[in-house]
């Protein structure tokens, strides 16, 4: 019989994945998955495994032949993926038993999220934790195999499957060959008993993806109540969340900057600006080349899982911006602009639209193209290898092991630039000369390694979170390139991943495929209202209302309120409502964020309802535990709770004293005001979606601003210093 139901860890993962290899096996028949276009499932197009993509072929055969389906879900850059495709599926033995009793299907869960969170919470219900490479065993029609206890006391795994399975046995696990041994005898044994048990499993797997709780009442409890748990989980010492590996979780950062300035409390602040140093300083940061690696595989920041990928660039360097400026610090800019600078140079396709990830692995081994030998940099540098040693904390025996070999180090700041001009006897600008040069050489010489592999699909998703960094950023930083850039890659989604008018979730070799999900319409929206502030064009706000009009028609639960993840016709055993954040924010929190942002620019009550019901929907989980697993929930309840602010600045763009306005809005973290630029006249496109600015003009000839709560307005002010006293603190 199934367990219980248990709490879902949420974020906390045990996360298996990091990287992949870059190299294809020699040349040998190719399976279906060649006809795929995702770099996932191309990567196992030449297994012997006769792989299926996941569709309605498969499954017709599993029926028909009366077979169980292996299911095996992961991404392009997931290190433990690639073993496990090194040690089975290409592996001919296991390949011909997988053949001959099972349907095989690959799915790539950054095409397929709704797939992958079907089957990772069936994991996660059976085994306590998840992560990638997901393996589950189902039935013909697609239900994931019972939790049976008896079962995995006497075999000691679940029946329902599990992540990475050795082959041979090791690490404490069985064999893979032995876990497909044992099910397909099982199978045959006793078909009506496992379909009986399946069918009740199937049923508590729905009940954990479509959350049906009575909803309490939205207030700043839980808020209160979020940040305890995050000041009772962060490291003192290192900064950071919990004990072990270190994940960044930007939005958990986001929130915490947002309840300081609700509530003025210091610890907040302290906690997110300590952990985002931690973070600059350490090995998640890439200090030659910019850009962030995944995640700390220790408590102190130092070795990462090397694969950088978009959603980490885009989410960071958002948090960095804000951290900028709520602080006025340039070291929190300086970092915001060396990760956007990466994306631009190394993630952004031709046409202007970013490109998914980059892989760990380089000629099979993880972070080679990233690590160095003292002697390398002692043979590079010449006269500035003690002083960049000392920097970056270069040791001789080094402090990054791959396998059986020692002696290379990843870079990470150890000594301050003014304790090393104290040493050194020099001037800090001096030292950052050197040290600069010093990276240059570093660079040039990494240049020439093998690259690991790049993962060039454009997710409609990450693009969103990008589109919305790059525009925070280019407003906040004076950097018009950046806005020039979330531009181009939100004409590139809205010309490219549209298809008959409705929008696609993925982007490669000139196709656009998959139904819009529910965080492309959310981050897109959110993105693309971050890029109208910033640049004043008010096509981008029509753009994001038709967005979210098109997000309500196909995803809200009339029923209980809230969004589901697919559309109706998807197929799935469930159509899950993403309630849980992961290294992403949830869908249904960053939904809530958006419409409730749109509703202060439009003045449309419609849209701030639905962002309440959808907050209202998982209350219950907010204010019990939305600290440790639903911080973007969060932040869109202290949008909810305001007081909500709108600031519209009436003038000529290109006037100089509308600038200045401007520019006095930008430099502000002012997360619950929307900026609202009113050009002198007709504004035809603004006037279309937000009609209550029409009043809203320029007086006495001068650029005006109106700041507005809740859209009643003080008093206009027509100069920086006038609007600098209105705002109030920065």
């Amino acid at each position: 019989m199934p367990r219980p139901i248990p709490a879902l860890p949420g974020l906390a993962l045990a996360l298996l994945c990091g990287v992949a290899a870059a190299q294809e096996p020699a040349p040998k028949r190719q399976n279906r998955l060649a006809q795929e276009q995702s770099p996932y499932l191309r990567q196992h197009a030449r297994n012997p495994v006769d792989w299926y993509p996941w569709g309605p072929e498969a499954f017709a055969k599993a029926k028909r032949e009366g077979k169980l389906i292996f299911l095996s879900i992961g991404y392009a850059t997931c290190h433990w993926c690639h073993v496990m495709e090194r040690e089975s599926f290409e592996n001919e033995a296991v390949a011909r038993y997988l053949n001959e009793h099972y349907v095989a299907i690959k799915v790539d869960r950054e095409e397929r999220p709704d797939v992958d969170q079907v089957y990772m919470t069936a994991i996660q219900l059976a085994t306590g934790s998840g992560g990638w490479p997901l393996s589950v065993f189902l039935l013909p029609d697609g239900k994931p195999l019972p939790d049976v206890p008896q079962f995995e006391q006497t075999w000691g795994s679940s029946l329902t499957g599990g992540t990475y399975m050795p082959q041979p046995a090791r690490y404490g696990r069985r064999a893979f060959l032995a876990e497909l041994q044992v099910r397909a005898g099982l199978w045959k044994k006793e078909p009506k008993q496992i379909t009986q048990d399946s069918a009740r499993w199937a049923d508590h797997v729905r009940q954990a993806l479509v959350r049906r709780q009575k909803p309490l009442p939205l207030s700043e409890r839980a808020l209160e109540r979020g940040f305890e748990a995050l000041k009772k989980s962060f490291d003192t010492e290192h900064a950071g969340f919990g004990l072990a590996s270190k994940f960044p979780i930007p939005h958990s950062l986001a929130f915490l900057l947002r309840y300081h300035l609700r509530s003025g409390d210091e610890a907040a602040k302290d906690m997110a600006l300590r952990t985002l140093d931690a973070i600059a300083r350490g090995g998640l940061r890439d200090h030659l080349g910019g850009g962030f690696h995944r995640y700390a595989v220790d408590r102190t920041w130092t070795i990462p899982h090397f694969e950088k990928m978009l959603y980490d660039q885009a989410s960071l360097a958002r948090v960095f911006v804000e951290a900028h400026q709520l602080t006025g610090e340039d070291r929190f800019a300086e970092v915001a602009r060396e990760t956007l600078d990466f994306v631009l140079r190394d993630m952004r396709s031709a046409e202007g639209a970013f490109t998914s990830a980059w892989d760990a692995d380089s000629e099979g081994k993880e972070g080679k193209f990233y690590v160095w030998s003292h002697t390398e940099l002692r043979r590079l540098l010449g006269p500035d290898y003690e002083l960049f040693a000392q920097r970056y904390g270069v040791r001789e025996q080094g402090n990054f092991r791959e396998g059986e070999e020692q002696g290379t180090n990843h870079l990470q700041v150890q000594d301050s630039l003014q304790t090393l001009a104290k040493r050194h006897g020099a001037e800090v600008p001096a030292l950052r000369r050197r040290l600069a040069k010093a990276r240059q050489v570093l660079l040039a010489a990494r240049r020439k390694r093998v690259p690991p592999l790049h993962d060039d699909k454009v997710l409609t998703d990450w693009n969103g979170l990008a589109i919305g960094a790059f525009a925070l950023a280019g407003r906040a930083l004076g950097e018009e390139r950046y806005v020039a850039a979330a531009a181009q890659a939100a004409e590139f989604v809205l010309s490219r991943l549209r298809v008959e008018g409705q929008l696609r979730h993925r982007w490669r070799g000139g196709q656009a495929a998959i139904p819009a999900m529910l965080a492309d319409y959310a981050f897109l929206t959110d993105g693309l209202i971050d890029l109208y502030e910033a640049s004043g064009e008010a096509r981008w706000l029509v753009e994001a209302r038709a967005l979210v009009e098109a997000m309500h028609e196909r995803l809200w639960d009339p029923s209980d309120g809230g969004y589901f993840q697919v559309e109706a016709s998807a197929g799935l055993l469930a159509r899950p409502k993403p309630f849980y954040d992961g290294a992403i924010p949830s869908g249904n929190g960053a939904a809530a964020s958006a419409l409730l942002r749109l509703s202060s620019f439009t003045g449309e009550q419609v849209l701030y309802e639905r962002g309440r019901k959808t907050l209202e929907w998982y209350s219950r989980l907010l204010t019990h535990r939305g600290g440790d697993v639903a911080t973007q929930g969060l932040c869109a309840l202290d949008l909810l709770l305001g007081p909500r602010r709108e600031l519209v600045i009436a003038g000529d763009p290109a006037a100089e004293e509308t600038k200045a306005l401007l520019a006095e809005a930008h430099r502000r973290f002012l997360p619950r005001t929307a900026l609202i630029v009113r050009p002198a006249g007709e504004a035809k496109q603004l006037f279309e979606v937000a009609k209550w600015t029409k009043a809203q003009t320029p007086r006495e000839g001068k650029p005006t601003a109106y700041l507005c709560t809740n859209f009643a307005c003080q008093a206009p002010v027509h100069d920086a210093a006038a609007l600098r006293k209105l705002l109030g603190k920065p």
